[in-house]
């Protein structure tokens, strides 16, 4: 009887070291592939702000935490099944979907610089139907940040995918659930403390002492240059990760021009600055990738707009 259970207990202390093991497996390979999706991530986190800019104060939060819904359901209903039966049945069609997703943030990118450059913008809010409707202009925001969180998303668990796809099935299923709901919830709590900021602001500067008050006034100037420096940064993100991953699978296939140049571009400038060769190199590549990006971007754009000036065109001229 005794040694029964001195069998059972070693059973059970083998599974709890075997449960442990796979556990520091998981981390280890969440953590792993959450840092090489940080570009990403720092897109996501520049970009979402710009959903609740002109909409109610009382309503940011809220808009805030239906997007995040919205992005944990990406991920986890859909993004990351897709990614279990890619990785089980076709591993050669990642890059690819890889590339098309930063060609889209390329897109993306490139439309917020014409939009800067021309003064044009394309946004829900400038959409007449929506105009004096708040409710319907919250949801079509929401609808709109939501598909591109879709983008962004998948870009993160195809990134995390391709860092642990040489582990087993069940390891890589919940290492990109752990990435997933890890990054959501990284995302939109720090983008719902910055729309938030100046609301703290406002409290802060009307209560307690001078200090309080000098930098509550403070962060309610913030405010305005935080959010116009998150849509550059986000802008940039788009140009930046697009690019990189566009660059990387040029790599994967073979087709070296650019990415050779791109490579020795980013050694030459780190070899005139040997103190600080790494960050340099990384700087360099960075604004290779995102000028590629930009131009990529760009003529998708251009052939996006020729395509709809055609059908609006085509539309005049039908006959009603």
């Amino acid at each position: 009887m005794a040694s029964g259970l001195v069998a059972l207990l070693d059973d059970i202390a083998g599974i709890a070291k075997l449960a442990a093991a796979s556990l520091d497996d998981v981390t280890a390979a969440a953590g792993k592939a959450g840092v090489k999706a940080a570009g990403v991530v720092v897109d996501d986190t520049a970009v979402t702000p710009g959903y609740v800019t002109g909409l109610s104060p009382e309503r940011e939060l809220p808009i805030i935490w239906r997007i995040a819904l919205g992005s944990l359901r990406n991920k986890l209903l859909f993004l990351l099944p897709g990614a279990l039966l890619l990785s089980a049945f076709a591993p050669w069609a990642v890059t690819p979907l890889l590339m098309i997703g930063g060609s889209y943030l390329c897109f993306e990118g490139a439309e917020k610089l014409i939009e800067a450059i021309t003064g044009d913008t394309h946004g829900a809010e400038d959409d007449p139907a929506l105009a004096g409707d708040p409710a319907a202009l919250e949801q079509a925001k929401i609808a709109s940040a939501i598909r591109t969180d879709f983008i962004l998303s998948g870009e993160i668990m195809a990134i995390a995918l391709a860092d642990v796809a040489d582990r087993s099935l069940t390891v890589q299923a919940l290492a990109l659930a752990v990435v997933g709901i890890g990054i959501t919830v990284a995302v939109y709590g720090v983008v719902a403390l910055i729309v938030k900021m100046d609301d703290i602001g406002l409290r802060l500067a009307r209560r307690g002492s001078h200090a309080r008050q000098a930098i509550g006034r403070g962060l309610v100037r913030a405010m305005p240059v935080l959010m116009r420096w998150l849509g550059a940064i986000g802008t940039a993100a788009m140009l930046w990760v697009g690019g990189g991953i566009i660059v990387h699978g040029l790599e994967h296939f073979h087709l070296t021009p650019i990415p050779q140049w791109i490579h020795q571009a980013s050694l030459a400038a780190a070899g005139a600055l040997p103190g600080v060769a790494g960050a340099v190199e990384w700087i360099v590549f960075a604004l290779c990738s995102g000028i590629l990006g930009a131009i990529l971007g760009g003529l998708i754009a251009l052939l996006v707009h020729a395509v709809q000036s055609r059908r609006g065109r085509a539309t005049a001229a039908a006959p009603h």
